[in-house]
């Protein structure tokens, strides 16, 4: 952008003053008699305040403007490296800087997941993902929210998540899915879609304000649509009903507890794939299978050998579920 602000303006504005001062000395030199070599030595000498021989060479016109020079020749190049030093800080501490480095570690995610808007929803959200472990970055288009994100080291970006450009900042091409928590479910749908075009594979959870706008989502391309007052209405329920399964399910929550509930999928490649659930699953309790045709099959037998496509929820301590995991 031309002209350029803030400091690189300053500090193209001494390196002319510069440029300048040398024409000056060279200039004023040549009309008191030198030749143009000499006006380039001297006046060189003079602003490096290197010093030269011959000074008896000079007039008394010729001594007071190489006084001169040297003075302004000083002042100027103090100013120019204050200017540059200032610049290269906040190159590296800066805003500027700071956005570089925020960018470099978005870069660096693969399989993680953009939460879009940083509310009370999107909060909650990278709290369960930081409990979990699970990589993540933050979408959020108000800038007043940045210190919070700040201080939470959470990777972000400030911008419009319904932008295309914005998502493939994000990372959206390597993703592993999308949570889309804006407030207004006309954003929620138009993200969804634009987000649903730029990776088909994406797993897109979003929230619905509104029990009719769950089917415009569905349409747009997401995987599964949450309303909070109906989730928090139906947990209400269940803390009335069930309170010792809430519990339960509080209880394996990671981070909360020595036990956790874990899904797990088996993919053509792994070597689980044919082994019968005693082994594959090893020190874990295997809850539920649901087969690649969306089959349940609950409390499984041992004996049922695992599939390529199998998802399997399972109970255990993390020593026992790493190993399934790595698999």
């Amino acid at each position: 952008m031309w002209p350029p602000r803030g400091t690189g303006r300053r500090v193209l504005l001494a390196a002319s003053a510069l440029l300048a001062l040398l024409a000056c000395g060279v200039g004023g030199y040549a009309r008191l008699g030198f030749s143009l070599p000499d006006a380039v030595y001297l006046t060189v000498m003079t602003l490096t305040t290197e010093g030269f021989s011959g000074a008896d060479r000079l007039s008394e016109a010729g001594k007071l403007f190489t006084a001169a020079l040297a003075v302004v020749g000083v002042a100027v190049f103090v100013a120019v490296l204050g200017l540059i030093g200032t610049a290269l800080v906040e190159g590296r501490f800066g805003p500027a800087g700071r956005k570089r480095r925020m960018q470099h570690r978005i870069d660096a995610l693969r399989d993680h997941f953009i939460v879009c808007a940083y509310g009370r929803v999107g909060q909650a959200v990278t709290r369960e993902f930081a409990a979990e472990g699970v990589p993540f970055v933050v979408i959020e288009s108000d800038s007043a929210l940045e210190e919070r994100l700040q201080r939470e080291r959470a990777p972000y970006l400030i911008g419009n998540a319904a932008s295309e450009q914005v998502l493939r900042r994000a990372g959206i091409d390597h993703a592993r899915g999308l949570v889309c928590a804006v407030d207004s479910d006309a954003e929620n749908v138009y993200i969804t879609l634009i987000a649903h075009s730029l990776n088909p594979s994406l797993a897109i959870v979003s929230r619905a304000s509104e029990a009719a706008s769950a089917e415009r989502l569905t349409h747009a391309g997401a995987s599964s649509v949450v309303s909070p007052y109906i989730t928090s209405g139906r947990r209400m329920a269940l803390l009335a009903v069930r309170p010792h399964v809430v519990d339960f399910l509080e209880f394996t929550r990671a981070g909360s507890s020595d036990f956790r509930i874990e899904e797990i999928r088996f993919d053509a490649g792994s070597r689980l794939v044919g082994q019968p659930l005693r082994q594959a699953c090893r020190g874990a309790l295997p809850l539920l299978i649901r087969r690649a045709d969306g089959t349940l099959e609950p409390n499984p037998d041992p004996e049922t050998a695992v599939r390529a496509g199998d998802t399997m929820i399972v109970f255990g301590d993390p020593g026992a579920l790493r190993p399934i995991e790595d698999e």
